[in-house]
């Protein structure tokens, strides 16, 4: 037997208990993020996914209204024209979250380097997609099974500063990840989304305007 007193030895196991909880209960908060089935085309989505796409950290409170808010911290850079060769016609999209980076390919070696945030862990991927549609100002329409449990949100929110998706968003295939803007630009060159690729509205703003439907969009 141990010559420390029970009192002892039963404190020193308390702090280990309590962080095996906390970090139980962070595992079991994070449902998994959407699979699409490539033979029905069908997205499978994991019960909660919606709402925790919405909810803090993934999108937390819109600061007060002349606060000031600025993205140039994290790995955040201002867009630019880089050297960037790659075998990709001019037009794709390839995103390096490691980078923090999203680079719209132009001819002659080079590409439009833009900011992203990206997916927090256990929500980054990576493959391959096509632009399906664009949107300008999107609508959010928050799902009727999570209005049930958050009866304060309205049923249609629509597009505009402060809706979660910002001022653009560019849909990826048939998946619910987006390229969109954002109404908290200090998120952008973080891992901070569940997925999606978050831009300031200005960058999402000018790539929209040059990026084409059915557009390559390698994610790596």
């Amino acid at each position: 037997m141990s010559d420390l007193p029970p009192r002892i030895r039963l404190g020193s196991l308390l702090p280990i208990l309590l962080w095996a909880g906390v970090v139980t209960d962070t595992m079991a908060e994070q449902p998994s993020p959407p699979v699409l089935d490539r033979r029905s085309g069908k997205v499978w989505i994991d019960s909660g996914y919606i709402e925790f796409l919405m909810s803090p950290p993934a999108y937390p409170p819109r600061h007060a209204r002349g606060a000031l808010v600025s993205p140039h911290r994290g790995a955040f850079l201002p867009r630019q024209l880089v050297e960037y060769h790659s075998q990709e016609a001019p037009g794709t999209i390839i995103i390096d979250p490691r980078r923090y980076a999203l680079y719209y390919i132009v001819p002659g070696g080079k590409a439009l380097r833009y900011s992203v945030g990206v997916g927090r862990e256990g929500y980054s991927w990576h493959g391959t997609e096509t632009v399906s549609r664009k949107r300008a100002w999107p609508d959010w329409r928050p799902p009727a099974d999570m209005r049930a449990r958050r009866p304060e949100l309205p049923a249609h929110m629509a597009g505009g500063p402060d809706n979660p998706l910002g001022a653009r968003a560019i849909y990826l295939g048939h998946t619910l990840y987006r390229i969109h803007g954002s109404n908290e630009p200090e998120s952008v060159g973080r891992s901070s989304s569940s997925g999606c690729f978050r831009m300031t509205n200005e960058d999402v703003i000018d790539l929209y305007g040059r990026v084409k439907i059915g557009a390559k969009v390698i994610v790596l």
